[in-house]
């Protein structure tokens, strides 16, 4: 014959169920929120990539602008350069030929 289990025997059982259940709704309400905050700090992190981003954008455009400026004054030195060497060849060139 098949005995029923006693009351305080089942009492464990139907308690380690519910506390099974309980900690599965536990564990899936943590996984939606860790899911959920880590959606929003993907954002965010996003926006702030975004921000920087743009601020590298704008610096690199000084820095381009500011590299032609820079090879405009090296030309122009370049050619003021050529013409002294130049000037100072016809000023020795009576001397130098002597």
């Amino acid at each position: 014959m098949a005995e029923r289990p006693s009351t305080a025997e089942s009492s464990p059982e139907i308690t380690l169920e519910d506390a099974a259940r309980r900690l599965e709704r536990a564990v899936a309400l943590l996984e939606g929120r860790v899911g959920e905050l880590s959606s929003r700090a993907e954002g965010a992190a996003g926006g702030l990539f975004d921000i920087d981003r743009s601020q590298l954008a704008a610096e690199l455009d000084q820095a381009r602008a500011r590299e032609r400026e820079l090879q405009e004054a090296g030309a122009a030195a370049s050619d003021a350069l050529g013409r002294a060497i130049s000037e100072i060849r016809q000023a020795l060139g009576g001397a130098g030929a002597g």
